[in-house]
């Protein structure tokens, strides 16, 4: 993908963030436990960190050829958002208990998008010139 298709994939996930969120906030609030609750919100701010994470990433692949690195970034935090994020809105909402194991796999997809996005970055910071 291009860095705008990365900008739209943000965008999107940024936008479904802050639809989950005000769902949560506003409906989920009154049929929810407070644990419950926390563990969807949980999912709610990790999606935004990382869809926020994609934009950067998109835009970044804008100005700087997007290497495998970059696309192994981005494909990392959708994957993410999808086991992490998705696990804790399943588990909130009383979806069955195995999504608790999708849960740090995604949140070991975040760290190699973290990792991933250090390394794409380095590669296309300007070199030196002596």
């Amino acid at each position: 993908m291009n860095g705008m298709a990365w900008v739209r994939v943000g965008a999107a996930c940024g936008a479904l963030a802050v639809a989950a969120g005000a769902f949560g906030a506003h409906w989920l609030k009154k049929t929810l436990e407070p644990p419950d609750l926390v563990t969807f919100e949980t999912g709610v701010r990790y999606q935004m960190y990382h869809a926020l994470a994609l934009l950067g990433l998109g835009l970044l692949a804008t100005v700087a050829p997007a290497g495998p690195a970059l696309r192994a970034a981005g494909w990392s935090f959708v994957v993410g958002i999808g086991l992490f994020s998705g696990s804790l809105y399943g588990v909130a909402l009383g979806g069955p208990h195995w999504l608790v194991f999708a849960t740090p796999v995604g949140g070991v997809a975040f760290l190699v998008g973290w990792v991933a996005l250090a390394v794409a970055a380095t590669r296309a910071a300007p070199r030196p010139s002596v």
